[in-house]
């Protein structure tokens, strides 16, 4: 069935479709209508879950740790400063190896007070364990909500999931949408049954005090899932594909086998790329989009093989990390020095605080790109 949604409901109809058994709520523009939609779905018996109203975002993500630690699937969702007051449970969470879903409609930090978008709330988050998708569409968001549940909830992964969309630009702005019928995605994703969880009559004990003797190793374990995610995350989308007719991975190639210039992009600047790639291509530039699903786990084989093939990359950045410079460029101009691939790199910040990034705005880009030198924090459309 095709469907016309908004991301944020696409976000909603995801977590529905995905049956969880908890929602936790509460409200922050430009995200309300997510868990409004879902108010609905479980109100009208369509969803059987507890729909749990809280006192703050950081009541949310404490009423998913406690549902999921007792066996159940959880979802909910935020933006910029009500994931920043998740950010202590955002650690706890991960520690805890809780495979939630939380979708964070990207939002620029205040102040100044902005509710556009900007990547700069998720980034902040990079650090606590959790993996970390940033979507191009509607269609995106609403698969990667299903597929995030079955790596996650994976026994050799047991990670949480946060899944960003642009505010506004995705969150408010309907695309087609197909949503495929509940059996289907019911073998696709099966209940979740963890091996443990809090069980009286199987006692045990989460979370208690943890000494050197015993903490390193809980640190090191929860890395190797990350590791191991990468090859779940790439079977899940394949099997995804072959159930539903979309594949997909940690990053996604658009026209990269012949460019010698390379636009690396995640979220809604990745669509517009490939439109400025397809007329930079019709005036003859050899030149390609490369984006980036994944920003955790760090899709490093995928980075290396591709972008080492190209003689110049440009990474545009819809955050940046004041003091130094864009951090998906800092991980692309990591992962290609670690394997002896020294492709000049160039670091772009654009659309902060949701300034619109145009086709003309790629385009020049990529004349800066032919022209000049690298640079590792050049600003697009800056008033000065």
């Amino acid at each position: 069935m095709k469907k016309v949604l908004t991301g944020n409901v696409a976000a909603a109809y995801g977590a529905t479709a995905a049956r969880v058994n908890v929602v936790a709520a509460y409200p922050i523009t430009p995200q309300t209508t997510i868990v409004e939609i879902l108010s609905e779905i479980v109100a009208d018996g369509e969803l059987k879950a507890d729909f749990v109203k809280v006192e703050s975002e950081h009541s949310a993500l404490a009423a998913c740790i406690g549902a999921q630690s007792a066996g159940a699937r959880t979802f909910t969702a935020t933006s910029a400063q009500g994931l920043a007051l998740m950010h202590e449970l955002i650690h706890w969470s991960a520690r805890a190896r809780l495979p939630i879903v939380l979708t964070n409609v990207n939002r620029a930090m205040a102040p100044g007070w902005s509710i556009w978008a900007d990547a700069t709330d998720s980034i902040a988050q990079r650090d606590t364990g959790w993996m970390q998708v940033y979507c191009e569409n509607n269609q995106e968001v609403f698969d990667t909500v299903i597929m995030s549940y079955k790596i996650g909830e994976n026994e050799n992964i047991l990670l949480p999931t946060l899944i960003n969309l642009d505010a506004f630009f995705l969150s408010h702005t309907s695309q087609v949408v197909d949503i495929y019928d509940s059996e289907r995605i019911d073998s696709f994703l099966p209940p979740y049954n963890p091996k443990y969880k809090l069980d009286v009559n199987a006692p045990r004990s989460f979370g208690a005090l943890t000494s050197p003797e015993h903490y390193y190793e809980f640190s090191y374990l929860l890395h190797n899932a990350h590791k191991k995610a990468k090859e779940v995350i790439r079977e899940v989308g394949k099997e995804f594909g072959k159930k539903f007719g979309r594949e997909y991975g940690l990053v996604e190639e658009y026209k990269c086998e012949d460019a010698d210039e390379i636009l690396v992009t995640y979220g809604t600047i990745a669509g517009t790329t490939k439109d400025a790639v397809d007329r930079l291509r019709e005036k003859g530039r050899k030149v390609g989009a490369f984006k980036i699903r994944y920003f955790r786990p760090f899709p490093d084989e995928e980075v290396i093989e591709v972008l080492s093939k190209a003689k110049k990359i440009g990474v545009i950045d819809r955050a940046v990390s004041f003091g130094h410079e864009g951090p998906f460029l800092s991980e692309v101009k990591a992962a290609l020095y670690e394997s002896g691939n020294y492709v000049p790199v160039y670091g772009f910040v654009a659309g902060l605080g949701g300034r619109d990034v145009s086709i003309a705005d790629i385009e020049n880009i990529h004349d800066h790109m032919i022209n000049n030198e690298p640079e590792n924090l050049i600003w697009i459309g800056v008033k000065k």
